[in-house]
């Protein structure tokens, strides 16, 4: 009789309508680490942290554990440990073990098309949190390098994935082109006469430019909670893309004269605006976003190449591929609570003509080159209004490199020696686009009148050659 009270009085304890906490998964990036708890209805739940050790507490009200999740969940990143017990009440308590002292935010997601109701923490700390050796800084060019021969690109050895360093350019050795703009010659200080000695003058000084290493922003689609396109045999598009990526990045810095900066470089997921955010940081002079292509016709195949339109998709397709990118931040749980409409579609609204008939051009040299390794889906760049292109400083392209939802390319996406092939093909395109638009920066000392302070300032994209 008291083993039966017993046992009702902990059916008490757990409502009946009590949420399931089913799964954790951690994500590490260099920024923090995301915790994510996978439910099977809402909860409410609070967080507090603790020292001494450092410690981040979560209870969720109303919730039980699922008996198929394990206990002790190991960590990653800042998270050494995650560990659950059951409260007084009906809730479960969830203690991460980290690190250090690290800041926290969470929030709730409603379901979508991949995932149940979800509870996301973010912990960030005082240092970037990286799970592998951080590669070095790039070598600073000497202050007075070997003139540049005219039909090379100044030489720049930086490694793969080291973003935001910029080292100073080579000084080109060429002439100023006759487009660009020179200080009058009417302005110049006229020479002092015998009859009337004058003290010296300083001189005018056209502005010298030099030929800026090219930045070259890769940025691999989805990633964490993202895992954007599910193949038939498991093949996942952020998987895919993140090779591609890295692929692409290691030629992109055998190049001279190149430097390429991964905007992801690990399994975690990125804001859509803050992707092109880091390509901006980074003084990108192109940006590429590298996908994986989808469609309800299995036998649907080809490489697309995207650039941004102000007025929508240019075909039905085009829309579908669209409405599935822009939705990449609700999935992979971006807390936008923080901007309003207004700000939003402000945002939205951002281009610049220049910068999209430089997209045109660039990414029409990129399909061109990998019509050679794949067929093409369709011969002309497509447009469509992605959130990932809105930049207004630099060309940007999305590269739709195959449909996973087609057997072959699937498979083909899979074999390295086909991403070998491919990330070859970019980087030919990548080459192509540069020898016919080339960045320019005026250089130290170089401004007129004489007042030219130390460092560089960006000069406009030097036009078609």
């Amino acid at each position: 009789m008291r083993r039966f009270l017993g046992l009702l009085m902990i059916g008490f304890c757990v409502p009946a309508g009590a949420a399931e906490l089913r799964d954790v998964r951690v994500w590490a990036s260099p920024e923090g680490t995301r915790i994510v708890f996978d439910l099977n209805g809402v909860t409410q739940h609070s967080l507090f942290t603790l020292d001494g050790p450092n410690r981040v507490v979560i209870d969720l009200d109303a919730t039980q554990r699922s008996q198929s999740l394990v206990s002790k969940v190991e960590g990653k990143g800042l998270v050494q440990r995650v560990r659950t017990a059951p409260r007084d009440g009906g809730a479960l308590r969830v203690v991460l073990d980290v690190s250090q002292a690290v800041k926290t935010r969470s929030f709730s997601l409603e379901p979508n098309e991949n995932y149940g109701f979800r509870v996301v923490v973010d912990l960030s700390g005082d240092a970037p949190v990286r799970d592998s050796p951080v590669p070095a800084a790039p070598p600073a060019i000497a202050s007075a390098p070997p003139a540049v021969a005219s039909n090379a690109l100044p030489v720049n050895d930086a490694p793969a994935g080291k973003p935001l360093a910029l080292p100073s350019p080579a000084i080109s050795s060429k002439p100023v082109p006759s487009n660009l703009p020179k200080r009058a010659a009417s302005n110049a200080p006229k020479p002092a006469t015998p009859s009337a000695p004058v003290a010296s003058a300083p001189q005018a000084v056209t502005p010298r430019l030099a030929e800026k290493p090219i930045v070259i922003a890769i940025d691999a689609g989805h990633g964490g909670e993202d895992p954007g396109t599910r193949g038939r045999r498991g093949v996942l598009e952020k998987d895919v893309a993140l090779s591609l990526a890295r692929k692409r990045a290691v030629a992109v810095n055998q190049e001279p004269g190149l430097h390429a900066v991964l905007i992801r470089d690990g399994d975690y997921y990125i804001g859509l605006r803050e992707r092109t955010a880091r390509a901006q940081k980074a003084h990108a002079d192109l940006f590429i976003s590298i996908h994986a292509n989808s469609f309800k016709d299995p036998s649907v195949r080809g490489t697309a190449v995207y650039v941004l339109s102000p007025k929508g998709a240019n075909s039905e397709h085009a829309l579908m591929v669209e409405n599935r990118e822009n939705m990449a931040d609700l999935i992979g749980g971006v807390n936008a609570g923080g901007m309003d409409d207004t700000t939003t579609a402000v945002i939205a609204d951002i281009f610049q003509t220049s910068a999209m008939e430089a997209s045109h051009d660039a990414g029409g040299r990129l399909l061109d080159a990998m019509g050679h390794v794949n067929v093409l889906q369709k011969s002309r760049v497509q447009q469509a209004s992605f959130v990932v292109l809105k930049s207004a400083t630099f060309p940007s392209v999305l590269v739709e490199t195959a449909f996973l939802t087609n057997d072959r390319e699937e498979r083909l996406l899979s074999d390295p020696s086909y991403q070998d092939s491919l990330a070859r093909s970019m980087l030919d395109g990548i080459k192509g686009y540069f020898r016919s638009y080339r960045p320019l920066q005026q250089v130290a000392g170089g401004n007129a009148g004489g007042n030219a302070g130390p460092g560089l300032t960006p000069v406009a994209m030097q036009s078609p050659r």
